[in-house]
């Protein structure tokens, strides 16, 4: 049987983690410069408080309806996140970290035979455990398959009689829950593929399930007939136990405040491209070229978006090669008189290590570069981000993120750990 468990409203609740008082209360978490709501407690759901909603519209009333508001802190959710995922470690040795607040995991002591009672149990001890020891709301599903998992979460989290914990074992329950299900809500149904399913006349997960996995893999694609077929209760999508290698990996972020002033951006791409770096040598790859974007306000007159693709003269993962690379290719795009609001990097054409295609006139990164880099992410790892960086990315960074309402980091800095007075 597979078993999904998902963290419920996961970086409001990670807010709520250290805030007691806040618990049971409205809570939002915003979007990078504070622009949008990206999370929302079940009762600032319940207010009508919608998803991507942009804060100028609503603030003030929020501010007066007392909703706690919250800058994204990705430190804190990555912390909480890494606890949790620990912790589901220890009931199952086959897990997927499907995302930053989900986990699939194949329960091998459990079959169709167990009864739905020691299942439910089961269940029950994972959220449980989970509360206990990170005081994280979770939703769990078991089901024998992944997408049957899929909707007995849902089920879970939408149905006050499951307490947060739903089995669907058999074919009555799917189907129960399958007949409740719009097509567009089903795990890998795209908005596109619902809506051509509609024009099929078919609406419900159940219609889908009914369908003929044939027909439907003609008219669409393999993937949607294995949807089928895990809709029916055949197991057609295993863990995935080992990460898939990122074929491309991108780091922008939008500005504080827009920027005519050529020295700021320079420090950004920097930065921009340390971090793109540090993901490339986590999956221990190569990047062959890069892609510098660079982005004006599009809403004024004198819009000016443009990008540029670079070729590396071989394949590494130096960050210092890398920064320079693009702060060239920014002085390349950067206008003058120009107010940017967003600059990013892309590392493109990633190959492993032991797959580097070099020129015959070139032997490629030296090992005292891969000593550099590995000493250099040893430390951050250690200490911190960006306790050692490079001096291109600058010191003052005025142009960070805006994060107005960032709570503290209480779980990787020694200076914002929480007090308790006694």
């Amino acid at each position: 049987m597979f078993c999904l468990v998902d963290c419920n409203s996961f970086y409001a609740s990670c807010e709520q983690v250290f805030r007691p008082d806040l618990r049971n209360k409205p809570v939002v978490v915003l979007s990078n410069n504070d622009c949008f709501i990206v999370a929302r407690s079940a009762q600032a759901k319940a207010m009508g408080i919608g998803d991507l909603q942009t804060v100028f519209e609503i603030k003030s009333w929020m501010q007066q309806q007392q909703v706690a508001i919250f800058s994204s802190n990705y430190p804190l959710y990555g912390d909480l996140s890494a606890r949790v995922m620990e912790i589901l470690g220890s009931f199952s040795s086959q897990v997927e970290i499907y995302s930053i607040d989900e986990m699939f995991l194949y329960l091998e002591d459990i079959s169709h035979s167990t009864s739905s009672d020691s299942m439910n149990h089961y269940g029950s001890q994972i959220k449980n455990t989970i509360l206990k020891h990170t005081a994280m709301p979770v939703g769990v599903g078991i089901a024998p398959t992944k997408t049957l998992a899929k909707l007995a979460n849902r089920a879970a989290k939408s149905i006050a009689k499951c307490h947060g914990v739903c089995v669907l074992d058999n074919a009555k329950k799917w189907d129960w829950m399958k007949k409740r299900t719009p097509v567009n809500k089903i795990w890998g149904i795209s908005s596109r593929f619902s809506a051509r399913l509609e024009e099929l006349n078919i609406h419900t997960a159940l219609e889908l399930a009914n369908a003929d996995p044939k027909y439907i893999r003609r008219y669409f694609n393999v993937c949607v007939e294995r949807i089928v077929e895990e809709l029916n209760g055949h197991a057609c999508l295993s863990l995935e136990e080992i990460p898939a290698v990122k074929k491309q990996i991108y780091c922008s972020r939008s500005f504080a405040n827009k920027s005519t002033y050529l020295p700021t951006i320079l420090n950004a791409i920097s930065l921009y491209a340390a971090r793109a770096c540090e993901k490339l040598r986590a999956q221990q790859s190569f990047c062959c070229s890069l892609q510098v974007l660079l982005y004006s306000a599009s809403y004024e007159s004198s819009c000016h978006n443009r990008h540029l693709v670079i070729q590396l003269p071989y394949p590494s993962g130096d960050t210092r090669l890398i920064s320079r690379t693009a702060r060239a290719a920014i002085q390349h795009l950067f206008k003058p008189g120009i107010a940017y609001i967003k600059a990013g990097v892309g590392l493109l054409d990633l190959s492993t290590r032991k797959q580097q295609q070099l020129d015959m006139f070139h032997p490629g990164q030296s090992a005292k570069t891969d000593q550099l880099m590995t000493v250099m992410d040893k430390i951050n790892s250690i200490h911190g981000k960006n306790s050692l960086y490079i001096a291109a990315e600058g010191v003052h960074k005025k142009w960070a993120m805006r994060q107005a309402y960032r709570s503290p980091s209480y779980t990787s800095q020694w200076n914002e750990l929480p007090e308790i007075l006694c």
